[in-house]
């Protein structure tokens, strides 16, 4: 059978036995302790916790996994693998061992008719119910059944807490003696690799917290998981991973690309496989919308991505090559995952966009590396030398492990993490937050004592309120005058703090006896918000009863611009694709800035759709809805969220009928008639991978509209043309300056010509040196006279310099009878050299220039010294 047959096989089977077949679920979980998925029950989990009830009580899956605690190894083993399919059956509350044995079983031996001989088990030391079923129900005989302890028959958590419980593992016998020191006695518990672990079934009863306390769970649930790649080497009889089907057509590619075979040289066997294996993470990670980066998913994206580059290099290839293989994976799997088929043109754009990038600073860096180990007497690597390497080179640390250990060196890896630390600590200090790095004493008092402020802004933009703590520089007050700067923190208030891309509104807060200017609002610790600004006049004390005023008109525009990035995200998504996120934003009252991902600059058509797509949904004049939702609950129903971000158990969805719904903490618009025009004003590039666009809305495209028109007119008038004109006015006096242009560089070059006859000449040595001084020549003017002047002295070497600009460049020729005898790319250097600039060329032609014009004719009257060297 090929994978793609026991692919079907397994979710035909547990079809028939009555199980949900469910798609595969993202690689990225929606589980804040997890990077990835890295098994099949992780969509899962929150029904093994018994927090949410089941849709169905028997599920089964192919999950794609990702996993990179054994990167190191990849490539190095026979089953180590990043990217790899999970198959799973699960049971919430139905079934418990003796069904999941059973299925086991039954599937091994049946569907896929692995020899019942080559099959062991084991089980948790202490479950006799796992044994005796395996014994007595399906009569496996005792003596392959072995008993063994928590580090291998117990299944934690996956993370620092969740569901867990025993398990029994079946193992399949390769057969390869030639593996074990003593064959006849050899079993699973040897781990010497002749017996491969094939499945295995968790019978998950317990629930583990963050202490390593157990308690049992609400309802007992089977979680099993079978390694596509395992199974189909079992069944095709192959003892790697990677002479499956799995991997033989983007080994073929290998081989064709770099012109040899697999399994004639260990040392490219292990760059192969490296590259086969991350080149199918790689397409899976991008194809979710992971980019390149130095941090979280985008950093382990990068770390294998570059790895399959360093090893290409390895074997020889100092061009891009991964899109190549990248092409054999996407035709393997579309028909599985189409949705790498849907993404296949925006994975080889990231790709190629990122394998260009490296490829600049893998020979500078690799070149650096092995000169320090040709020339280190210790078998180490400073910890200052690898971080010197990431930091200029853009070397990832794990590169230079891999290549130390090639070497036979290892890294000093805690000094390479205290030079990062520092240079963390000097980016923190250069941005000016060296004071923040602790907490207000204030502050944290306050936050610990009160935990939150009620915010009241959603409704209204006026409140009353009453005075809680007043704050001055680090200390908390009873009382402050006018002048004096302060932060006041209420029991409520109508004024939203700086959060999540929104800048903090402004206002007044007053009563009879004082008047205060908020200037800006900020959570100061925990939930609790502090206003930030200056007493106008009188006296505020703590327990005053006050106004809270925001200023509506800046809130109302702060509300345009944030509901505008919404229909903005989701317009970018329609016409760039579903692989654009939000990276960042800023919301304030004069603009919007929006960070996404995308690997290349917007074009001038898409800018136009997304301006119009924006601009339709605001005319449709569509009702804002906001709903408090329960987080799980918002994310089952495809609510936008930054998963990184901490979410409450309770959040806040923001509608827009259903064209958009974002988790969102903001004040908005109540209609989108209320936005006025939208206005893309720039789109700029972050960083690799990330691009930014700033937009205005309601007046502030208006004025935007007649500045616009202003210079318009301006220019109109000044060309004495009507607007509708202008343009092609323009264009007309722009030909007409081409071609006056053409004419004086024609007219300067026979000017210059019929001057040459008028050389400096200097005889050295019996060689005559032409010298000629122009000024404001164009250079390419300068190479066609240097040309004639050739023609004209037969034997000789030209200089001719030409000022421009307070600068000063020359050309240096030497005729063909004398190249040999003279260097004309040296005599450039040193002339450029005297001038205070630099240059050089080839022996018979050079070009230079310098700072200093003032000292040609010094170099003129001693060019004999120049000439030599």
């Amino acid at each position: 059978m090929n994978s793609k047959e026991i692919r079907k096989a397994f979710l035909d089977y547990f079809e028939k036995n009555d199980h949900k077949i469910m798609k595969s679920f993202p690689l990225i979980p929606s589980d804040p302790q997890l990077l990835f998925t890295v098994a099949g029950m992780v969509p899962f989990k929150p029904i093994f916790w018994g927090k949410v009830e089941p849709t169905y009580t028997k599920i089964a899956t192919c999950q794609k996994c990702l996993r990179t605690n054994d990167i190191e190894n990849v490539g190095r083993t026979a089953r180590h693998q990043t990217f790899f399919e999970m198959l799973g059956n699960f049971s919430f509350g139905d079934y418990f061992k003796e069904g999941a044995i059973k299925f086991a079983w039954e599937f091994l031996t049946e569907v896929l008719k692995l020899p019942k001989e080559k099959l062991w088990v084991s089980v948790y030391l202490d479950d006799d119910d796992a044994y005796n079923i395996w014994k007595n129900v399906i009569g496996f005989p005792e003596e392959k059944i072995i008993r063994m302890g928590k580090e291998d028959n117990w299944w934690g958590p996956v993370g620092p807490s969740g569901p867990c419980g025993p398990c029994s593992e079946i193992y399949y016998d390769t057969g390869r003696t030639d593996l074990c020191s003593n064959p006849e006695k050899c079993t699973p518990e040897d781990d010497c690799g002749r017996y491969v672990e094939i499945w295995n079934l968790v019978f998950t009863e317990y629930y583990q917290d963050e202490n390593g306390n157990l308690s049992p769970l609400p309802r007992k649930n089977i979680d099993t998981g079978a390694g596509l790649e395992r199974i189909t080497a079992a069944v095709q009889g192959v003892y790697d991973n990677f002479e499956t089907d799995l991997f033989t057509p983007i080994i073929n590619k290998i081989e064709n690309i770099f012109n040899i075979k697999f399994r004639e040289n260990e040392k490219t066997d292990v760059s192969i496989k490296v590259i086969a294996d991350h080149s199918r993470a790689v397409s899976f990670l991008v194809s979710e919308g992971i980019l390149p980066s130095n941090e979280g998913r985008g950093y382990v994206l990068r770390r294998i991505l570059r790895r399959a580059l360093r090893h290409g290099a390895l074997l020889g290839k100092k061009e891009p090559f991964l899109n190549e293989v990248i092409e054999v994976v996407l035709n393997s799997y579309g028909d599985i995952y189409p949705e790498i088929i849907e993404k296949s043109s925006f994975i080889k754009n990231i790709v190629e966009a990122e394998e260009k990038r490296f490829l600049e600073t893998l020979d500078k860096g690799t070149e650096k590396l092995i000169n320090y180990i040709n020339n280190s007497k210790e078998k180490k690597i400073d910890g200052r030398f690898a971080f010197e390497l990431y930091d200029t080179y853009g070397f990832p640390l794990d590169i230079t492990k891999e290549i130390a250990e090639e070497h036979g060196f290892k890294v000093d890896e805690n000094d390479f993490n205290k030079q990062m630390e520092l240079q963390r600590k000097r980016a923190r200090e250069a941005a000016g937050e060296k004071e923040y790095t602790k907490m207000n004493p204030a502050f944290k008092f306050i936050g610990e004592n009160l935990k939150s402020t009620k915010f009241t802004g959603y409704e209204k933009i006026e409140d009353e309120s009453i005075i809680l703590y007043l704050v001055k520089n680090e200390e908390i007050i009873e009382s402050a005058k006018e002048g004096e700067e302060i932060i006041i923190i209420s029991r409520n208030t109508p004024f939203y703090a700086e959060k999540g891309g929104q800048i903090g509104d402004t206002g007044i807060i007053k009563n009879d006896n004082f008047k205060f200017k908020v200037t800006n609002t900020k959570i100061i610790n925990n939930e609790v918000i502090g206003h930030f600004g200056k007493i106008l006049n009188g006296e505020v004390k703590t327990g005053d009863n006050i106004s809270l005023y925001v200023d509506k008109q800046r809130r109302d525009s702060i509300r345009k611009n944030h509901t505008a990035t919404h229909l903005l995200h989701k317009a970018l998504r329609d016409i760039l694709g579903n692989h654009v996120k939000q990276a960042g934003s800023l919301v304030t009252d004069e603009k919007l800035r929006f960070d996404f991902t995308h690997f290349e600059a917007v074009s001038k058509n898409d800018i136009k759709k997304i301006e119009k797509l924006v601009n339709e949904k605001i005319l449709e004049n569509i009702k804002i809805v906001t709903e408090i939702k329960k987080l799980d609950e918002a994310k089952s129903e495809n609510v936008m969220a930054l998963f990184e971000e901490k979410y409450g158990n309770q959040v806040r969805v923001v509608k827009i009928s259903d064209f958009s719904a974002e988790l969102c903490g903001g004040t908005h618009v109540s209609y989108t008639g209320e936005i006025g025009l939208f206005k893309i004003t720039s789109e700029t590039a972050v960083s690799a991978g990330v691009r930014r666009i700033e937009a205005i809305t309601g007046i502030k495209s208006l004025e935007y509209l007649n500045n616009l028109e202003e210079t318009l007119n301006t220019i109109s008038e000044h060309l004495e043309a009507a607007q509708e004109i202008v343009v092609s006015r323009i264009l007309n006096l722009l030909d007409t300056i081409k071609e006056q242009e053409k004419e004086i560089k024609k007219l300067q070059e026979k000017l210059t010509t019929q001057s040459i006859d008028v050389f400096n000449i200097k005889e050295i040595n019996g060689i005559n040196v032409y010298i000629k001084v122009f000024e404001n020549v164009a250079q390419d003017v300068l190479r066609n006279v240097t040309d004639i002047a050739e023609n004209k002295v037969k034997s000789g070497i030209i200089i001719l310099f030409n000022k421009k600009d307070k600068k000063v460049n020359f050309i240096v020729k030497i005729t063909k009878d004398l190249v040999g005898q003279y260097h004309a790319g040296n005599i450039a250097k040193n002339i450029a050299k005297e001038l205070g600039g630099g240059g050089g060329g080839r022996p018979d032609f050079a070009q230079a220039g310098g700072k200093e014009p003032s000292k040609i004719n010094g170099i003129i009257n001693n060019i004999e010294k120049f000439l030599r060297g």
